[in-house]
């Protein structure tokens, strides 16, 4: 199982492309300084670096070591 990964939203998408705010939206962020908790997946990964002056990531949680069989 992945783990999960802390995103904050750092900057604002006011004059930013379209595509660029869909992607905030698409990641659960769309006003200044909301956090979100998602799935360390590729895509999610992907997103993040598609707009790295937009977000921050927080924290990265493994995946428990215990739920592993």
């Amino acid at each position: 199982m992945a783990g999960t990964i802390v995103v904050r939203q750092i900057g604002s998408p006011i004059r930013r492309p379209a595509k660029q705010r869909q992607t905030l939206i698409g990641l659960g962020l769309n006003r200044m300084h909301r956090v979100r908790e998602l799935e360390d997946t590729p895509s999610v990964r992907g997103m993040i670096a598609k707009i790295p002056h937009l977000v921050e990531i927080v924290e990265v949680r493994g995946a428990d070591p215990a739920d592993e069989s």
